[in-house]
């Protein structure tokens, strides 16, 4: 009986054994059949998916040749497409020309004319893909004119369309262009929207305003008009130290500019008049409380912020005279 048993036992463990090769065996023949599967595949032909343009890029720029690729995708563009499609190929676009920049070069100011026609097309979507790319051929200098052909096709989308990633892609193409004046009469007419943008509550759109409006500061002849715009009883929230550090440093760095350009001599020559609840009144007014929200800023625990807090009290404290600045500050009216 004990015999048998240990015969019995004996054969299973041959069996276990054979079992475990055979299955070892069958692993790495289907092993080696996926490797040599993999070593024949040939890459899929190119879509306009983002990976496909990605290695696309990467492969024709280690070989130093011309893909054709932004050459292809804006023919395409020209094609009769649906909304979908559109914007897609723009979004390829947008890509190609980062990655490509060789390619993107040889492009023609008419192919900035083609992504500019995209600009009235209905779709949302559309419209933004159109402004990030834009915004990509921005950054070659030879199409930085034409581009600004569409500036006040911009702002009237800004203003018109209450839409987050129109505004962030609309202000962010903005932002990298130098604006010519005579944008500034639309400039005018859409310092509205800008400040509403300015105290909504994205981020993101958020930074760009500031950073648009902060340029514009810096023109004589529209301080007075963002100055005088009106804005939200609670402005000033804006200026509390729980605001992220990345829109405290621009709201502050805004705040210096409009405090530099409101004391500046010729600006000092005019008796400016200024609504109850206009941007000047909330930040300069004799009931403003500026002065407690940078007080407060000065312990942030963002060192940029600490600093730029300072420079806007020091703009407060010392404006400059109508002649020349005098070493010493003789403020007309101190605010802390």
């Amino acid at each position: 009986m004990g015999k048998s048993i240990s015969r019995y036992l004996g054969q299973v463990d041959i069996r276990k054994s054979l079992v475990s090769l055979a299955t070892g065996a069958g692993a790495i023949y289907l092993l080696y059949k996926a490797i040599r599967a993999g070593m024949k595949c040939q890459p899929p032909l190119c879509n306009n998916s983002p990976i496909c343009i990605a290695r696309l890029a990467i492969e024709r720029e280690r070989h130093g040749r011309d893909s054709g690729e932004i050459r292809r995708l804006l023919n395409s563009l020209e094609v009769k497409q649906d909304e979908y499609a559109r914007s897609m190929i723009l979004h390829s676009i947008t890509r190609c020309v980062y990655l490509l920049e060789a390619e993107a070069s040889a492009c023609t100011t008419d192919d900035i004319t083609l992504v500019g026609y995209m600009l009235d097309d209905k779709d949302n979507s559309v419209k933004i893909q159109a402004l990030n790319t834009l915004k990509a051929f921005s950054g070659i200098r030879k199409f930085r004119l034409k581009i600004q052909e569409h500036s006040i096709k911009v702002l009237e989308l800004i203003s018109t369309i209450w839409d987050t990633e129109l505004h962030v892609a609309g202000l962010r193409l903005l932002n990298n262009l130098p604006l010519p004046d005579y944008v500034h009469p639309q400039l005018r007419r859409v310092m509205p929207a800008l400040m509403e943008i300015l105290q909504s509550d994205y981020i993101l759109a958020q930074v760009q305003a500031i950073r648009l409006l902060s340029y514009l500061a810096q023109k004589n002849d529209l301080l007075y008009d963002i100055l005088n715009c009106q804005v939200h009883s609670d402005f000033l929230n804006l200026f509390q130290s729980t605001q992220p550090g990345s829109l405290l440093f621009e709201v502050l760095v805004f705040a210096e500019r409009l405090s530099e350009g409101r004391n500046a001599p010729h600006y000092r020559a005019v008796k400016w008049h200024y609504n109850e609840q206009s941007l000047h009144e909330s930040l300069f007014g004799e009931d403003s409380r500026l002065a407690d929200r940078l007080l407060a800023l000065v312990i942030h625990p963002e060192e940029d912020v600490q600093i730029q807090a300072c420079k806007v009290i020091v703009s407060l404290q010392c404006p400059q005279d109508l002649g020349v600045r005098s070493s010493s500050c003789q403020p007309s009216r101190s605010y802390f």
